[in-house]
């Protein structure tokens, strides 16, 4: 597993500024952190959202997220800690568990359901929502669920464990690909006072949350529970990470669409009227029929 090759950063990208998420209540009654907020979208185009969702209390989780649709953009849970249980009007379904991820382009349209399998413990994980370009935003739905073994994943020289959701590092590629928003998405747990080295794509909007413990990235210090948006730094190649602790985090960059952004909840199309017809279409119940085709 230490067999990767090795990145290489001559340039780090500075950091623009460090956040704290909004506590937010969504489904049916879930408490969450949410990190990437609405203002954003466009700064991190072409990601509209993530969630942080971190519990032991069932209280704060147990009512999950009933039935609810999707269409225009793909979704990207990632499951820390927990049992979620996915059904969709697609006819998938699926139980994501520790260090699972499940991947769902909703397309044209998708009625999903995402309900807790338990009834104590801990529940921790993330569901980021990625934008869809105006050609696909009505395109046949997809799914996928990986367990947390099929996740590719490497260890660093300098014993940093990273698991590769999307695009790829060091030379690894991750479970999912792109073409057009080309993701990045890691979760990189770094050992106390060691480093960590990405290269990005110079276009790519980026950002890191953390997650345990605090890192500095170049003069910047962000601790757990805080995202720092990563700045473009015209010449810059990528980022270094040096644990101030034991740290964990995610790493997320995607290439921007700069496409015009239309969204009414769970709906992200590129118009008022393409909203509009989404909203007619899930009231006279064609959206999930259509999940069908």
């Amino acid at each position: 597993m230490n067999n990767v090759a090795s990145d290489t950063v001559t340039r780090e990208r500075g950091v623009e500024r460090v956040l704290a998420g909004q506590s937010v209540m969504d489904g049916a009654g879930v408490k969450i952190n949410r990190v990437v907020t609405q203002p954003l979208q466009r700064r991190l185009d072409p990601f509209l959202m993530l969630d942080n969702f971190a519990s032991g209390e069932a209280n704060d989780y147990i009512a999950g997220f009933p039935s609810h649709p999707h269409r225009g953009f793909e979704t990207v849970t990632y499951m820390l800690e927990g049992r979620m249980r996915h059904k969709d009007s697609a006819g998938n379904e699926g139980l994501l568990t520790n260090g699972g991820v499940q991947w769902m382009t909703a397309g044209r349209g998708v009625i999903h359901s995402e309900m807790p399998e338990q009834q104590e413990g801990r529940m921790e994980g993330f569901q980021l929502w990625l934008n869809l370009p105006a050609r696909d935003k009505l395109r046949d739905p997809w799914y996928r669920d990986f367990n947390g073994d099929e996740l590719p994943r490497f260890v660093t020289a300098a014993g940093v464990n990273v698991k590769v959701i999307a695009g790829s590092s060091h030379g690894v590629a991750g479970a999912v690909q792109r073409e057009v928003t080309e993701p990045v998405y890691l979760d990189v747990e770094i050992p106390a006072g060691a480093s960590f080295s990405q290269v990005l794509p110079a276009g790519h909007n980026a950002f890191v949350f953390v997650y345990r413990g605090a890192v500095r990235l170049g003069d910047k210090d962000v601790a757990a529970g805080r995202m720092a948006i990563l700045a473009n730094t015209e010449g810059a190649d990528g980022i270094n990470v040096h644990a101030l602790d034991a740290s964990r985090l995610i790493l997320v960059a995607g290439k921007p669409l700069n496409e015009p952004i239309a969204q009414y909840g769970p709906f992200v199309m590129n118009t008022q009227a393409e909203v509009f017809q989404a909203v007619e279409d899930f009231r006279g119940g064609k959206l999930g029929e259509e999940a069908h085709a």
